[in-house]
């Protein structure tokens, strides 16, 4: 193999490391198909000539393969060849994916740094829109998700206006989502982080270090400078740290990985209910309005319309908050989000984490204040998969004094919480439990 062929080999390599198992299958399917039909032309090409041994031997359900699959190593395609197998992937994504498959948002985004997806241009005014109509009718929704992928689409349309190659255009994209966290809650560490750390749990980017972190710092000083002020809050009764208070912060960190559990299978589950009952899209936008506004008269209170920054300054600057305020969150942010409305679950998260962290605080006889903290960042946590993001949120948001509250609520709800996460296109490329390479998909 001489020096072009190798180089081409690793290039290889390094699109096939960034694909999941169910990619590599569907790259299976498609080169098995594609080697069928050539063969019966009579034309077979050299690159698909190693898996041929063995494709008559396909099994009908095609989910198991009778041959070694780290074989596919050893593939050499051309950018020519590699376009063609990957058209054919996304044919077949689009097939398998074509019922109840989610909307765009911060998922097309994800997808489009992992090389599977791209960010139609018209996608970030469009959901702009869509997303201020959101607030304006009274959804309980975040902003985050339009930001994110008007931060994504702008970036992905700029880099192919200068021409960017494909990896070059995946640090772009990841420019735009920092850039656009970092403006709309202030916290360039956090935003920077973000993006390098979301797409693939377990890896992180390293490459989109530096331009992520200006894209955010510019952004961050860009949006202070047009009046918009950085989120922070005042945590008090901040307790010194002790065995007693380490295993009451344990308890509420454990309680908080459950709640993002929870309401993971709640989005997962309203999102199945809507399909089940309302297979118009017209009729479930209107039914998750009606449940909306029912549930709101029920209760008599508008606290849970919009993103939830009210409840979330109540509980962490005076400890007090309703008991049942983060299920009622939870419950009629799933309804608005699933129904068709759009937004983001972001910081949702934060006031379901909030609410329940300063209920506990309460029950357990901690510092609500401090709890409300904890809990916003280790049910962000949960959701996201995102510890490094989440310390970070916690000291842009609440300050250094709690460090090792937020450090202790942090780990244990990411340890806790599983394989769940708000992204369906979100990798946990390793094990959180062991250093094993799993590469699968976040359970919803």
């Amino acid at each position: 193999m001489n020096t072009e062929e190798r180089e081409a080999l690793m290039v290889a390599k390094e699109r096939l490391y960034r694909m999941t198992e169910p990619d590599k299958n569907m790259l299976f399917v498609a080169l098995a198909d594609e080697f069928k039909r050539q063969r019966a032309q009579g034309n077979i090409n050299r690159w698909l000539g190693e898996f041929a041994i063995r494709v008559d031997e396909l099994p009908p359900k095609k989910n198991f393969w009778p041959w070694d699959k780290t074989k596919l190593y050893d593939l050499y395609l051309t950018d020519e060849e590699w376009t063609t197998a990957r058209n054919a992937i996304n044919d077949l994504r689009n097939w398998r994916l074509s019922v109840g498959k989610d909307d765009g948002g911060t998922n097309q985004v994800l997808s489009t740094v992992r090389s599977q997806d791209d960010v139609p241009w018209r996608s970030g005014p469009l959901i702009f829109i869509s997303t201020a109509l959101t607030h304006l009718a009274g959804g309980s929704a975040g902003r985050e998700g339009a930001a994110i992928q008007l931060g994504g689409s702008i970036a992905n349309l700029l880099g192919r206006w200068i021409h960017l190659d494909e990896e070059d255009r995946h640090v772009i994209v990841m420019c735009g989502m920092s850039a656009a966290f970092s403006a709309l809650f202030g916290t360039p560490m956090a935003a920077a982080v973000f993006s390098l750390e979301v797409v693939s749990v377990g890896v992180m980017y390293y490459t989109a270090l530096m331009p992520c972190m200006i894209a955010s710092l510019i952004a961050s000083h860009f949006a202070a400078g047009m009046g918009v002020t950085p989120e922070a809050f005042h945590v008090v009764n901040i307790p010194a740290l002790s065995l007693e208070t380490g295993l009451k912060m344990g308890v509420v960190a454990l309680g908080c990985a459950v709640i993002s559990i929870v309401f993971c299978i709640i989005l997962n589950e309203t999102a199945r209910f809507y399909g089940r009952f309302f297979s118009n899209k017209y009729a479930r936008v209107v039914a998750g309005a009606v449940l909306v506004i029912f549930i709101t008269l029920i209760l008599g209170t508008t606290d849970y319309m919009g993103a939830g920054a009210e409840l979330i300054e109540k509980a962490v600057e005076t400890g007090d908050t309703d008991y049942m305020a983060f299920f009622w969150k939870m419950l009629l942010t799933a309804l608005t989000m699933k129904a068709g409305f759009r937004g983001g679950e972001i910081v949702p998260s934060f006031c379901v984490g909030a609410t329940f962290g300063c209920m506990a605080g309460q029950l357990i006889g901690l510092s609500p204040s401090l709890c409300a903290a904890c809990g916003m960042a280790a049910v962000f946590c949960g959701v996201t998969n995102c510890p490094i993001t989440s310390i970070l949120i916690a000291f842009e948001m609440f300050g250094f004094k709690g460090v090792s509250f937020y450090l202790i609520a942090v780990s244990i709800s990411y340890a806790a919480s599983g394989y769940y996460g708000l992204y369906k296109d979100q990798t946990i490329v390793y094990s959180k439990y062991k250093a094993k390479y799993i590469n699968k998909h976040t359970k919803m």
